[in-house]
């Protein structure tokens, strides 16, 4: 017995030497994967679940806002007529989220869709084909700005989230059914469809809806050295009316207008024209197809400018362009 006990302890302590003889891990070898239960535990984390509303909204309370305006796409008559979206954005502003219009979407207006509210981010439209969680937009800043124009300082960017009918920029689908997209840059004269034409109806609930991106344009809502030289000229020509000589086209060229980019004759007096609200000049006899197919919806064939042909003109009866 007293041999056992002696080999036994030799045994143990034979093994005590074994276990401290093992090599340790070197510092550049890859160590083992720890599981759940060996790892220390983590403090709670302070960042909040939304992280752009804490740091990028401190960051951007106080930075510029930039405009996004959202118009339809007058392409194709199976596109969804709405409203023009208008939206003041600026870095650190939570994400716009678009989808499909319900009474839940809290941007209605007396039964009908309001997305110009300043207070909402959401964009709704009334099509089956569009999600209810369809895609979101966003703005952030640009640390290396490629121009000075208008909105360089900033880029706007479109994901689709895991829509059944897909986002498509440009025509190009940004992911597949139900498959959340990676963050694309949408650019001035960019165009947005969200869904695919129902081929099964043909109401206005089953239509996609097509949308032209404007960034940047504000400078056309104003007075500009082109539109207000464009009414100077248009007062011109008023004007040859009344002075002696056959009217002709040369007194159009004397005052500086345009021929027609359509059927590329010259505009002269005693022509019925059509001033677009960009201030480009039409014979009316060639734009009225283009005016009546998407009436009063208008798009400019030279610039692609948006615009309301039944928007209010009042205006002061002083205002001088000179």
């Amino acid at each position: 017995m007293l041999r056992r006990r002696r080999s036994a302890g030799a045994m143990a302590n034979a093994n005590n030497s074994n276990i401290a003889a093992v090599p340790a891990v070197p510092a550049g070898a890859p160590s083992r994967p720890t599981t759940a239960s060996s790892r220390p535990p983590t403090a709670p984390s302070t960042m909040p679940i939304n992280a752009r509303s804490a740091s990028n909204v401190a960051a951007g309370a106080t930075s510029p806002f930039h405009r996004l305006r959202l118009v339809p796409h007058l392409e194709s008559r199976r596109s969804l007529h709405f409203d023009p979206i208008t939206r003041d954005m600026r870095t650190g502003d939570p994400v716009l989220r678009i989808g499909r219009f319900t009474d839940r979407s809290g941007n209605s207006q007396n039964g009908g869709v309001n997305n110009n509210n300043p207070n909402s981010f959401k964009l709704a439209f009334k099509s089956k084909v569009v999600s209810r969680a369809h895609a979101e937009l966003w703005v952030e800043s640009s640390s290396a700005p490629s121009s000075t124009a208008p909105g360089s300082a900033v880029k706007f960017f479109i994901k689709d989230t895991k829509s059944s009918s897909g986002t498509f920029l440009n025509h190009v689908r940004l992911s597949p059914a139900n498959t959340e997209s990676r963050p694309y840059q949408i650019k001035d004269g960019d165009i947005l469809q969200l869904g695919v034409d129902y081929q099964g109806g043909s109401e206005d609930i089953y239509k996609s809806v097509r949308i032209r991106v404007e960034i940047g344009r504000e400078w056309q809502s104003g007075a500009n050295k082109f539109n207000t030289t464009a009414i100077k000229n248009l007062k011109s020509l008023a004007q040859a009316v009344s002075q002696t000589g056959p009217p002709g086209a040369s007194k159009a060229k004397a005052v500086g207008l345009p021929d027609c980019c359509i059927c590329l004759f010259p505009i002269a007096v005693n022509q019925a024209l059509f001033i677009s609200p960009c201030s480009h000049s039409f014979h009316y006899k060639c734009i009225r197809p283009m005016i009546e197919i998407h009436h009063p919806s208008w798009s400019c064939p030279m610039c692609r400018s948006y615009a309301d042909l039944e928007a209010d003109v009042e205006v002061e009866a002083d205002m001088d362009f000179d």
